[in-house]
């Protein structure tokens, strides 16, 4: 866990003490806490699995609690501990708490946070894209953080500093496009694929193929959406039956109400004929055949008279 990391940089190894509730009960632990070091100075006291701790440890930790060590930091971790619980209680009025059960749709809010204990903002777009990049590994999450705040030096992160600095997973990396695609801008399509081919390692065949199977993926995707929508469903219960993060329903839905049924159809079948295109299927540069697809599903199509 990061916060533990942070911990034990600041105070050192030398002063830290790792224990375990499965062997430590609450008397050992104070009687670690109360021990002075061997130079003195502050001191570290780390135990793990506190949950399984009975009401008698609970007891004991919440009276030492009352006047802790003045020297000493303890830090109790638990897997799974009730919020309203004793522990949780005594910990609260004595320290702070620390949660790192955010659920999936308050990531956003969690990483406009984060960004804040560092000193630095960041938009509300640049922390909705540093989750759809990184994905929901509060670890994760923190690192790109801590990177992206030391970077910044003060001034707020953007959107753009997430897309061009955030280490995501490959498969998410791809939503510049896709946003674009969804807000209807062929300049932004049209630039966001040609950074994404700058920025592979992949060959750039290799990376037209997974830039062509995304988009397909992510049209179908909007296209259930917005049938979804159509029979009243909200964003929010529309992710557990698509198995959606709830940040990526909610921007699948609005996108789809920048297109028509056809429109959305359409853009199913010209992408199909561009995946056919680009394996061999045109005498024309693959890279053409992209642009001309693109700008195709992405400007408004013309209604027939």
């Amino acid at each position: 866990m990061r916060a533990l990391r942070r911990l034990r940089d600041r105070i050192g190894d030398d002063a830290t003490e790792h224990l375990n509730a499965r062997d430590a009960s609450a008397e050992d632990v104070i009687a670690s806490c109360n021990s002075m070091g061997l130079f003195g100075g502050e001191r570290l006291v780390i135990v793990e699995e506190v949950e399984r701790w009975k009401a008698a440890d609970v007891k004991e930790i919440a009276a030492y609690l009352a006047t802790p060590a003045p020297s000493t930091v303890l830090a109790l971790v638990a897997a799974e501990i009730k919020s309203d619980g004793a522990l949780t209680k005594a910990v609260g009025k004595a320290g702070q708490v620390l949660a790192y059960d955010v659920p999936k749709r308050k990531l956003p809010e969690w990483v406009a946070e984060q960004f804040g204990r560092y000193g630095a903002k960041a938009d509300a777009d640049a922390c909705r894209a540093l989750v759809e990049i990184v994905g929901d590994d509060l670890d994760e999450l923190q690192s790109e953080i801590d990177k992206l705040s030391t970077w910044a030096a003060g001034d707020a992160v953007t959107l753009r500093d997430v897309e061009q600095m955030a280490a995501g997973r490959a498969e998410t990396a791809i939503f510049s496009l896709t946003d674009a695609w969804g807000r209807r801008d062929v300049a932004g399509v049209l630039s966001s694929a040609e950074a994404i081919m700058e920025r592979s390692h992949r060959p750039r065949s290799g990376e037209l193929m997974r830039m062509i199977g995304s988009m397909v993926n992510h049209v179908g995707r909007v296209r259930r959406c917005q049938r979804l929508a159509d029979q009243g469903v909200r964003p929010r219960d529309a992710a557990g039956q698509l198995k959606m993060h709830p940040f990526v329903a909610e921007k699948a839905f609005a996108q789809a109400a920048n297109f028509s049924a056809e429109e959305l159809g359409y853009a199913i079948v010209r992408l199909s004929e561009l995946d056919a295109a680009a394996k061999g299927g045109s005498r024309m540069p693959a890279d053409l055949e992209l642009e001309r697809a693109l700008i195709d599903v992405t400007r408004p199509r013309e209604r027939a008279a």
